[in-house]
């Protein structure tokens, strides 16, 4: 049994929370909501854009490790067969 339940609980009540609050301001002033959400959601996919970006750079970098390693190993064979 997950003695962490309450922790549920509670992200549970705090996203009912924010869901009634949110409902509130939009129904007071949809303009206003609009564009804060538009700001949220462009500033998100900023962050995603560099996610990417960097993601993109490790799995470059992965790759070219991943060659360098086949090219040693490619190498120590042929020196063991050139040697025994």
């Amino acid at each position: 049994m997950n003695s962490n339940w309450w922790k549920y609980g509670l992200f549970l009540g705090l996203g009912f929370a924010l869901g009634a609050v949110g409902a509130v301001l939009v129904s007071r002033n949809p303009g206003a909501a609009k564009k804060a959400c538009a700001s949220v959601l462009s500033h998100a996919l900023d962050v995603k854009d560099k996610a990417t970006a960097m993601m993109e750079t490790a799995k470059e970098n992965i790759e070219d490790l991943a060659a360098e390693a086949r090219e040693d190993l490619t190498q120590r064979k042929q020196a063991a067969a050139a040697a025994g």
